[in-house]
């Protein structure tokens, strides 16, 4: 890859998997196995260039009014993904983190998730953080209220006070968001703090978004100038 610009944090939208599977004639289940396979192959891809920050869009909260029966495969998927792939991440020095509400999820995936965010949570070379069952609205409601619960006077209402109360708390914003399918639009995902991200939006379905594909959208970033609300050039 050319550039020599790795961003902090990427953040993507993995979108486009029944589409995917539609197109070759299968089932909705078979794009979503295969979008696991691609989500695994970018977590390797980006600790490999040093991104110290990757988040994914695994399931948001509108995700509960798709059929019963997909939403029981993908957390399925998620499960079977983790316990495979939890000697991996520790390898690999990977650690992972939840954005969103654990305790509504089922049993299973509760368990799971936070046995590997155990096992995990002394590694530093990359934070692989998993929007589950996710709602940026809810996200900025939620700090917002623990921000009153605490009492804070309005005055000491900053942007790194509020910043800390979110999911994503003592993480950088993204620098990049990434969005596969050819839908362009953010679909309630990090509202907050994808203020000044780049985004990069592409046709490609996400089971056929490939380390290659990351490498010509990090590429693309490199291109750019930003300027974060100000004029000259700040790149990041």
């Amino acid at each position: 890859m050319q550039s020599t610009i790795i961003p902090a944090h990427v953040a993507i939208i993995m979108d486009g998997n029944g589409r995917w599977a539609k197109q070759r004639g299968l089932p909705r289940t078979e794009g979503h196995k295969a979008g696991t396979e691609a989500a695994r192959a970018v977590v390797t891809r980006c600790r490999e260039l040093g991104v110290k920050h990757l988040t994914l869009y695994t399931f948001s909260k509108e995700n509960w009014a798709r059929p019963k029966d997909e939403v029981r495969t993908l957390f399925d998927l998620l499960t079977t993904f983790l316990k495979r792939e939890e000697l991996s991440l520790k390898k690999q020095g990977i650690r992972l983190k939840v954005l969103g509400e654990i305790d509504d999820m089922p049993m299973a995936v509760r368990l799971v998730l936070r046995h590997v965010m155990r096992q995990t949570e002394g590694c530093r070379e990359m934070t692989l953080n998993l929007a589950l069952n996710y709602s940026g609205r809810d996200e900025i409601l939620r700090a917002a209220r623990t921000l009153a619960a605490k009492g804070t006077p309005p005055e000491e209402i900053t942007d790194e006070a509020f910043s800390a109360e979110l999911w994503t708390g003592g993480q950088p914003d993204p620098d990049l968001l990434i969005r596969t399918s050819g839908e362009l639009r953010l679909s309630n995902y990090l509202l907050y703090q994808c203020a000044y991200s780049e985004f990069y939006f592409t046709d490609i379905y996400w089971p056929d978004f490939t380390p290659d594909e990351l490498d010509k959208a990090l590429a693309e970033l490199a291109r750019r100038q930003r300027r974060f609300g100000k004029t000259g050039d700040q790149l990041a």
